[in-house]
């Protein structure tokens, strides 16, 4: 050892003696033994296992849901009732039939068998809005792929959370599965979640939370599944179902007090049916509150952050107007604040988390179309959104335009998304895709936790591979009109708000109205800048990124 190298001064661990971290590292070399035995565990096994984790929730739905309202302050009972039922049986009988052991397909054509492998050890981070319903749902996904887990509960939330990983451990052992199969961390901190997802013997991480949570997740050198922020809009075209789709919106905005995170934050309504909707939403239980009375609320109901007020996240819409200094009837189910646009000037335009709905009016579908983008934009990039039409092309359109993975078509989008009253995978957890810096879009289910490994036989040897002749070409693709490159670049200047190169090109580009994160990637990649005011709309990723780049030129 050199001199220098003894010199240094070594940097105590903090962490020694923290009893979160030292829970976390003990569960996962617990997990990391019994992943080892599963691994080697039947179809049968597993399933035996699953079922019996089910069936010992089920009976307990209600029993979890009070639970949660009491012990966090969040949501309504009833509507946990469903989620935690939802999660109980509706998951448990999409994934029972799947194959996660063994071989899983056949390619006869190509001669290519696949077989399904365990991630390993998964680190279930479980937030306190969603808490025993999320618990259940990640606990039934991983041990179906054969993966333990180790539970990771919010603070506000740790005695159910605790509650139903007891139960479903204790059920799963007597099923058979090792111990050390389900963990959950007793002392709970954020040195304690870090821990747990930098752990070696954690192989993969399902992150749902806050938005700092879901980074951490990102940052810590594992696979891991976590889902970006919801702001979903609801876009109401004019042969839509005006009465349907009240319903579905203040159905989907009251369920759990909005505490989901592809609730409705915002309808979108064509002028021409704008005021008969406003009178089927009144019949729901929305209240309009005053121009006056939306700001007031605004000013309590969101953060200088333009964050959610933590005190009114998951409360009623009584509850809300009251600590407001508002008025509203006893049987108020949400609150509507009509706006006139998006971003930091507009605070109630972001994802609120409770019963409260901004309303904005549009002339057509294709106004409406960018209303929607600049909201799914301000922080709800990939998520949800619906469209309540009967009107196929403009239904196909928004499918084609929208930056959200999950546009649902009549149905709310609450339901909807996760898979309740559609025919999507029914997932708790629910990818955003590359537009809200997820990994996938999906919905996230066993398959997500397993690796595929692939025999492939000889099709061909070297040899006639060498002698054979090239093979014939495909049809060439239909004509494209080709664009200039001085107007490709003039195009990339316009979206990036940065000066088009070429002769005599010094004037700055006029400011753009709305920046996402992968406008920021793109100004990057080009070596460009974005011209902003303080009007402009940034997403906290976007800003985020284009503040440490230097990407950002205000004017």
């Amino acid at each position: 050892m050199s001199d220098a190298i003894a010199a240094t001064p070594q940097v105590p661990d903090r962490t020694v003696g923290d009893p979160a971290v030292e829970d976390a590292r003990r569960l996962a070399s617990r997990a990391r033994q019994a992943a080892a035995l599963l691994a080697e565990f039947t179809q049968e096994q597993i399933d035996r296992i699953v079922d019996a984790m089910a069936a010992a929730v089920r009976p307990r739905a209600e029993q979890f849901a009070r639970m949660a309202v009491e012990e966090t302050g969040f949501g309504v009972v009833a509507d946990k009732i469903l989620k935690n039922r939802f999660a109980a049986e509706r998951v448990h009988a999409f994934i029972r039939p799947m194959r996660t052991v063994g071989v899983v397909g056949r390619r006869d054509d190509i001669k290519v068998v696949e077989i399904a492998e365990p991630f390993g050890v998964v680190a279930g981070i479980v937030p306190s809005t969603n808490p025993t319903s999320t618990a259940i749902y990640k606990i039934l996904i991983a041990l179906k792929a054969r993966c333990p887990i180790v539970l990771s509960p919010h603070p506000s939330a740790a005695r159910c959370i605790t509650a139903v990983a007891e139960i479903m451990d204790a059920a799963a052992r007597e099923a058979g599965a090792p111990e050390g199969s389900i963990g959950w961390m007793q002392h709970v901190s954020l040195a304690g979640t870090q821990a747990l997802m930098q752990h070696r013997d954690v192989a993969v991480i399902l992150a749902t939370g806050g938005m700092g949570l879901v980074r951490a997740a990102y940052s810590a050198g594992k696979p891991a599944y976590g889902v970006g922020p919801g702001n979903a809009p609801c876009y109401v075209e004019r042969s839509g179902d005006l009465a349907k789709a009240a319903s579905d919106i203040v159905t989907g905005k009251s369920f759990d007090n909005g505490l989901l995170c592809s609730s409705p934050n915002s309808a979108v309504v064509d002028r021409e049916v704008a005021e008969p909707f406003k009178r089927e939403l009144q019949k729901q239980g929305a209240h309009f509150l005053t121009p006056d009375e939306g700001r007031r609320l605004a000013e309590v109901l969101v953060t200088p952050q333009r964050l959610p007020n933590p005190r009114f996240v998951g409360r009623s819409a009584v509850t809300i107007a009251t600590e407001a200094g508002l008025e509203v009837p006893p049987d108020t189910r949400i609150l509507v604040v009509e706006l006139e646009g998006v971003g930091r000037d507009y605070p109630l335009s972001i994802e609120k988390l409770c019963p409260v709905l901004s309303f904005y009016v549009v002339a057509d579908w294709r106004e409406g179309c960018e209303r929607c983008k600049q909201i799914l934009r301000y922080g709800g990039m990939g998520h949800t959104m619906s469209i309540h039409s009967t009107n196929e092309r403009i239904i196909l359109e928004f499918g084609l335009r929208k930056p959200a993975f999950r546009i649902v078509v009549n149905t709310p989008t609450t339901h909807g998304s996760i898979g309740l009253t559609t025919g999507l995978d029914p997932a708790m957890t629910l990818g955003c895709g590359g537009y809200g810096g997820n990994i996938t879009s999906d919905n996230i289910s066993p398959r997500h936790l397993l690796n595929i490994k692939r025999l492939a036989w000889e099709l061909r040897t070297p040899a006639s591979v060498a002698a054979a002749p090239p093979p014939p070409l495909p049809d060439p693709p239909a004509a494209v009109h080709e664009v200039p490159a001085d107007a490709v670049q003039a195009q990339i200047a316009a979206v990036l708000g940065t000066p088009a190169s070429g002769p005599g090109t010094v004037a700055p580009a006029p400011p753009v109205d709305f920046v996402c994160e992968d406008d920021v990637r793109q100004a990057l990649r080009h070596n460009a800048r974005i011209t902003i005011t303080e009007r402009t709309i940034v997403t906290p990723l976007a800003r985020e990124l284009g503040e440490a780049r230097g990407v950002f030129v205000v004017v």
